[in-house]
């Protein structure tokens, strides 16, 4: 027999310009890691890109079940981007869970790579699984790629004698698949793990056997090349919401010249901000992890009687507890930043799912009139100028500030723009020193806020609480006329910081058929399908409230220009309530409340439906 001297058919390049890539598998599968490794890297390499971690809700659940299911999405591409991507190019599941939980986002004919080794008879039973889908034609609708990831993994790693490390086989498939250098990643294992190399270098193997897999392996013909974005230049950082947020308040500390001070108690998904602030001690800062959400907050108070740039971080239920203190805070008219890291509910709800479900709570949730500043970000990156506005607004003004984060924001990263020393606003903070003629709560004319007398300082002892004050002196007073007198000043205050608000800009059309409204991290979404609108001739506009108490003044006039107002919201309407009230305006609203973030495709089906 003729022996054949044809070479194997050569591996084909094609340039995309985008493409979204999630990891599945158990909360042990180390999925989180892979996904945040590959992010790096998309973002060294330059692409524009956002991601989607999402939790397990039912942090025990055993392994291989449906609730256990841990994923990482991420859109990467060459051109904007400004969502983790309705659908999935790629799939990596571990086990049939994972599987069966993802798979419904996976496009047509898009690539799916399956770990075999995890897909017996107790694995599909774990699942619910009656048929196995790698066997039942299921999956004929998909490029399926099967792999034994585990076995694979071991021989990999035979000399090391370990095979726990299959997310970095995967990871080097995927490396493989987007032709990416896998050099980032082999210095972060070996910073991560400088103190135990078995384990860098066991990662480090697992991952170059995955890509080698690629390499070798006839059933992958084509890798995919996308290009860098065209991003303002500047130096930039992979960066998620969380973080922002602790470095913006690191920010605050260092242009107002205060010491920052975070009382807190640990949270999902607050919690990674009371990490992040812990390792900054070099620039003055303090952390205190409280026993529970109500000594965390009086802690905080106490820190900004005592003259610091005073912080808590939180989520709902936490929120919930701490009011009563906040509105010790509103009395006493201290500065204080509280953050709201937002999630499902009731109760405990889904901790790891996100919502929007706190605004009337931030607006509304304490008793007596007690009105106070509400801040929204957009976007992970936006966390970080929130913190800066939130501090400067609550020394200038004197007065509690909340800042409306949640967990889509805090865990999904973006590339960011680091800024320079000079772009950050400066609100240097003076202390009351003098004793001549000072009462407590007499007031600035411009702004309505009081002194700020750090105790200890000669001349200036006095004392604030919970009753209510005499106006200027600050005694504890009960007279009605008085009661009604600084109720009436607390608001005005508030109100009166609408000469700081930023008017209301509309992106898009500015006035026509349509404006989308929204708040918070309904951002996204609602920026890629209003591109996509305009370019199939819709006239449609956008505004994207982040000072949501008090509103820009000029919002009232921006919702006439518009026949229709339509509000995105990740709750049942409250933004819409607000809106419906203050302005009179026949709003409706698009409400999801799935612990999920808006689709493109679902506001555009909204404007397509309104405008039909």
């Amino acid at each position: 027999m003729a022996t054949s001297t044809q070479a194997p058919p050569q591996k084909k390049k094609e340039t995309i310009d985008r493409a979204v890539v999630r990891f599945c598998g158990d909360s042990g599968d180390g999925m989180q890691i892979t996904g945040s490794q590959f992010t790096n890297t998309a973002a060294l390499f330059g692409n524009d890109l956002a991601t989607f971690p999402d939790f397990p809700a039912e942090i025990r659940a055993p392994a291989g079940t449906l609730p256990g299911v841990s994923g990482f999405q991420i859109n990467f591409a060459s051109t904007d981007v400004y969502t983790p991507g309705d659908s999935v190019d790629v799939l990596v599941a571990m086990n049939p869970a994972a599987l069966a939980t993802n798979i419904a986002d996976l496009k047509t004919n898009g690539i799916l790579i399956v770990n075999t080794d995890n897909f017996k008879e107790t694995d599909l039973k774990k699942a619910q699984s009656k048929t196995n889908p790698l066997e039942d034609h299921s999956l004929d609708g998909y490029r399926l790629f099967k792999v034994d990831l585990t076995r694979l993994t071991r021989l990999a790693l035979a000399e090391l004698g370990m095979d726990r490390c299959k997310n970095f086989f995967a990871l080097g498939m995927c490396y493989w698949l987007y032709n990416r250098s896998m050099d980032a990643t082999h210095k972060w294992l070996d910073e991560k793990f400088g103190s135990k190399p078995v384990l860098a270098e066991a990662n480090k193997l697992a991952m170059k056997a995955g890509f080698a897999y690629c390499d070798a392996t006839e059933a992958f013909q084509t890798s995919y090349e996308i290009p860098p974005a065209k991003l303002t230049p500047g130096t930039y950082r992979n960066i998620s919401g969380n973080t922002a947020l602790a470095l913006g308040f690191v920010a605050a500390s260092q242009r107002s010249g205060l010491p920052l001070f975070l009382g807190s108690y640990p949270i999902t998904p607050a919690s990674d901000i009371l990490h992040e602030l812990s390792m900054y001690k070099e620039f003055g800062v303090i952390t205190f992890q409280a026993e529970d959400e109500i000594a965390a907050v009086t802690s905080s108070i106490g820190a900004a009687y005592g003259g610091a740039l005073a912080l808590t971080t939180t989520s709902g239920p936490g929120m919930a507890l701490k009011m009563e203190a906040i509105g010790l805070a509103i009395a006493t008219e201290l500065p204080l930043v509280i953050c709201d890291i937002q999630r499902g509910g009731p109760s405990t709800g889904l901790p790891t799912k996100t919502e929007q479900a706190d605004l009337l709570q931030a607006l509304f949730g304490r008793n007596s009139e007690a009105p106070v500043p509400v801040l929204a970000a957009a976007t992970p990156g936006d966390c970080f100028w929130m913190a800066l506005e939130a501090s400067r607004i609550a020394v200038k003004y004197m007065v509690p500030v909340i800042v409306l984060s949640d967990g889509y924001l805090a865990n999904g990263a973006e590339p960011w723009k680091i800024p320079s020393a000079d772009e950050l606003p400066s609100f240097p903070v003076r202390y009351r020193t003098e004793p001549e003629g000072f009462m407590p709560y007499q007031r600035d004319p411009s702004t309505l806020a009081r002194p700020w007398a750090v105790p200890g300082t000669p001349g200036l002892e006095h004392r604030i609480g919970g009753l209510e004050k005499q106006d200027v002196s600050g005694n504890v007073n009960y007279e009605p006329l008085n009661h009604e007198r600084m109720v009436r000043l607390r608001a005005a205050k508030v109100a009166g910081i609408v000469q700081d608000v930023p008017d209301a800009e509309v992106v898009g059309d500015q006035d026509g058929d349509l404006l989308l409204v929204g708040w918070g991290s309904t951002y996204g979404a609602i920026t890629a399908a209003l591109r996509a609108q305009r370019e199939k001739g819709r006239r449609v506009g956008h505004v994207h409230l982040r000072h949501l108490n008090p509103l820009p003044r000029n919002l009232g006039g921006v919702l006439k220009r518009f026949k229709k107002v339509v509000v995105p919201e990740m709750n049942m309407g409250q933004l819409l309530w607000v809106l419906r009230a203050k302005y009179l305006v026949d709003a409706e609203g698009l409400n999801k409340i799935q612990g999920k973030p808006f689709k493109q495709s679902e506001i555009e089906a909204k404007i397509e439906e309104v405008l039909s």
